[in-house]
This record gives structure tokens, C-alpha cells and sequence, in this order.
């Protein structure tokens, strides 16, 4: 039997999602037991698929377009709305809820105008939100025009075509998200020994966990397309293994198989050098502060999560040179002082920004500009 839920289909950055109202979704228990609303997401995107393409629901076959947010209007003080991001697996009839989606993020607001969960006037707004994944704040400031979020603008946004209205995205206290720790491990540079071979990587948790690790150890040059990298086996079977081993370092779990699926996210990094993007153009190595691929769901990312470029901006600020991010930023540009840090991606430059506390020795805050915009309201199909 086929039930209708309604739901939105929304672009939030570089990533596409189902939205949902938490009011349309199946009352869960106390016990935290999430499977009525994972019965929901996996048969709505479209999972397990083995040919994974999701092409029986709405998803897109790849991480960034096989997810899920959940808003209500908030019952906290000074908090306008609350959202849950589910990631909902390709192959599998799963979704893990242990990480933020920044991407998506952006979309939570233009979502809730048109579904009447907030109302504003015409103008710039400011708008507090609650992530339940990582009991942290997030701000949206984005402009209203005749009570929904603004779409037209000039902002160009590396992976989507044409131009946006400007959402900023700002995370306040966003060191620790799931860990505690800016740190995890209290030190900028691990040492790990992986399928027998010694490996460094800087754990740092700012936004979300990330492993952000030279493409050298990777056996990569850093310049690849994502369709180059997935179609390394072993590359990815190590970049898993690095991935699986941090999770442990990280406290994230107790053994290496059962390690979270959405965090901590892979970032491999390198020198700036100019390399072809995916619309073909070339980006000089001179825009760029330094290069990342993100390894995401297990597959490359064909820009960069938005929570992970924030992380990679936070990471460049730690005052240890042990820490990758910020040793190839000075190594290149020895007068970088932040608070902006240009990423090389494969889709072109994005910019994160982050705030360092000297009193504190912390991450305050981070941010990111992104676009949305809502592609359709209606209800979805789901299989009972």
C-alpha cells in the first residue's frame, strides 16, 4: 500500500533533500528508536537500490542528493526552528543521523517560510536554529521578499549553475560537535598504522569530525576528479580503513566496523596547483589557498560539504604548525593570517571563514555563504 507525506524537494547549497515537516512523520518513541521515519526516508529516496541509481524514489544515486531534514518550529527559548539531517544510504535500507549536512543547512529556513513554520517580513533576518544531530546552534541570516526566502541574486556558488541570493551560514561554538573536542585527540598531527603502513592525518572535530590527511599518504596528487578517485579501489579501500581506524582515535565508536557512515569525513589536501574543474575550466593554483577532495558516504565529493569546508576553515587556525591545513597554507602564503581560507574544490574556489579565540585556545565561530532554493511542495510516495 502507498501512503502520501508531504514533503518539499529542496537544493540546499550543493546538495538536494526531501524536507519534511516532523508533524507529517510517524510520532517516535521516547526510547530514541528512529526506525518509523527510517521506513519513511528509505522508500521516499528510493533504498536500498543495488544498481544505485535510487531511480524508484527521489534520490540521486550519490551522498549529496540521498538526504533527508526534518524542521519544527522550536519550543527553546530564543530558537526559531529545530532540524534533523538523516543521510539516507544508497545500497542499504539505512540512515545514520551522526553527522550536520552545512549544505542542506541553508535550506531549513526557505523551507520552513514556505511551509508557514516561520513567518517574516520583507528584508534581512537573522534566524536561530537547532541541529538535534549535534545539540549545536546554527545562524541563517538570508533576505525575505514577499514572506519567502529571497532566490534571485548575484552569488555564485562552485557546482551549481547560475547565480543565488546570498544564506550565510554561522556556527556558533561549533568546536566538539560530536566529540567535544576542537581536538579529539588533544594533538594537531596523529601518527597510525593502516594495512601495515604508517600514516599522519590531523583529527579535528569543528562542525563535524573530520581526517584531513595529505593526498601524498593516499597515493594521490590532490588534482583528481571525484570519478578518478572512486575508480581507485585501492585508494578507497585505504582512505576506509584511515576513515575507520580515526573514528576509533576520535572516540567515535569502539572498533573499526562500527565506525559511523557519515562521520568523520576524509579530507585530502595538497599544495595549491592549477587544476581542470568539472565544467572543464582550468582554476589557477594562485586563487586557491590549498586543495581538498572530500571523501564522503564512501564516495569523492563533487565539491565540498559545507560543514567540512567550515572544519578545513578551523583547522587552518590552529596555532600547532603539527596541523596540516594551516602547515600547507604558510608553506605557500607565509603572510596568511585568516580569517578566510580559499578551498580548491572540484567544481571551483570556495570560501569558509572561522574565528580563533587566543584566551580560549578555540574555535568561536564559523561560517559559509551558500544558495537554496525550494524546487517543489507537494507529497511524496512512501511503501508500507
Amino acid at each position: 500500500m502507498t501512503r502520501w507525506i508531504e514533503a518539499a524537494f529542496v537544493r540546499g547549497g550543493t546538495s538536494k533533500g526531501l524536507f519534511f515537516r516532523e508533524d507529517a512523520l510517524p510520532v517516535l518513541g521516547d526510547d530514541g528508536d528512529t526506525s518509523a521515519w527510517d521506513a519513511v526516508f528509505t522508500s521516499a529516496m528510493g533504498s536500498p537500490d543495488s544498481f544505485g541509481r535510487q531511480l524508484d524514489g527521489m534520490g540521486g544515486g550519490i551522498s549529496s542528493l540521498s538526504k533527508v531534514m526534518v524542521v519544527s518550529a522550536s519550543t527553546r527559548e530564543g530558537v526559531d526552528l529545530d532540524y534533523t539531517f538523516g543521510q539516507v544510504a544508497i545500497a542499504e535500507a539505512a540512515v545514520d543521523y551522526s553527522g550536520n549536512c552545512g549544505n542542506l543547512s541553508s535550506g531549513v529556513v526557505p523551507f520552513a517560510l514556505s511551509a508557514g513554520l516561520v513567518t517574516a517580513s520583507d528584508g534581512w533576518h537573522v534566524f536561530r536554529l537547532f541541529n538535534t544531530n549535534t545539540q549545536k546552534f546554527v545562524d541563517v541570516g538570508l533576505g525575505v521578499v514577499d514572506g519567502q526566502a529571497a532566490v534571485d541574486g548575484e552569488l555564485v556558488l562552485p557546482g551549481v549553475s547560475g547565480t543565488g541570493a546570498p544564506i550565510e551560514l554561522i556556527y556558533p561554538d561549533p568546536a566538539g560537535s560530536r566529540t567535544g573536542e576542537l581536538l579529539p585527540t588533544g594533538v594537531a598531527r596523529e601518527e597510525f598504522d593502516v594495512d601495515g603502513r604508517r600514516f599522519e592525518a590531523t583529527l579535528v572535530d569543528a562542525t563535524l569530525p573530520l581526517v584531513v590527511v595529505p593526498s601524498s599518504l593516499v597515493m594521490l596528487r590532490g588534482t583528481e576528479a571525484p570519478g578518478a578517485i572512486d575508480a581507485s579501489a585501492p585508494t578507497m579501500r585505504l582512505i576506509d580503513e584511515l576513515r575507520r581506524t580515526a573514528a576509533v582515535r576520535m572516540g567515535l565508536c569502539s572498533t573499526p566496523e562500527t565506525a559511523p557512515e557519515v562521520v568523520p569525513k576524509v579530507a585530502i589536501v595538497s599544495n595549491p596547483q592549477s587544476t581542470t574543474l568539472l565544467d572543464g575550466t582550468e582554476l589557477p593554483a594562485a586563487d586557491v589557498d590549498i586543495l581538498v577532495r572530500v571523501i564522503s558516504m564512501g564516495q569523492a565529493h563533487k565539491a565540498v560539504p559545507g560543514t567540512a569546508a567550515m572544519c578545513l576553515a578551523a583547522a587552518a587556525l590552529l596555532p600547532e604548525r603539527d596541523s596540516f591545513v594551516r602547515g600547507i597554507i604558510e608553506r605557500n602564503n607565509p603572510d596568511w593570517t585568516g580569517p578566510e581560507v580559499r578551498l580548491g574544490t572540484p567544481s571551483g574556489v570556495v570560501t569558509a571563514s572561522a574565528v580563533w579565540d587566543d584566551d580560549a585556545q578555540t574555535v568561536t565561530a564559523t561560517s559559509l555563504f551558500r544558495t537554496a532554493r525550494v524546487l517543489m511542495i507537494g507529497k511524496v510516495a512512501v511503501s508500507d
